[in-house]
């Protein structure tokens, strides 16, 4: 749910990466209707399963609780996000925090000192 906010968010100033450790099959219904109300169509996206050559190609490695299932390699800045899960909630629920996760984005480009759009 945080790929598709960064990319939107900072355009080609970075790369983004998004993968789980244990993705879903699909991605959440509420989560896609959740984006939709901001002007996001995450409808045709997939959840991808985390690879060691996506950690070791990225400089900012963003986690949201996947504890000692995630690579970590020296010279990464790794950030953890606690987030609540969406899985299994409503959209009232996946509203938070898809702020909490755009307001996380914003402050992480602000961090790189790399300008976010409007």
């Amino acid at each position: 749910m945080a790929d598709i906010p960064l990319t939107h968010l900072a355009g080609d100033a970075v790369e983004v990466r998004s993968a789980g450790s244990a993705p879903a099959d699909t991605v959440n219904p509420a989560v896609v209707e959740a984006m939709s109300e901001v002007g996001i169509d995450i409808s045709a996206e997939t959840p991808k399963v985390l690879t060691t050559e996506a950690v070791q190609a990225s400089d900012v490695v963003i986690t949201m609780g996947c504890g000692d299932t995630c690579p970590v390699f020296p010279g990464k800045t790794y950030l953890d996000w606690q987030l609540d899960d969406p899985d299994g909630q409503g959209v009232d629920a996946v509203r938070p925090i898809r702020d909490e996760i755009e307001h996380r984005i914003r402050t992480l480009l602000a961090d790189l000192d790399t300008q976010a759009r409007a």
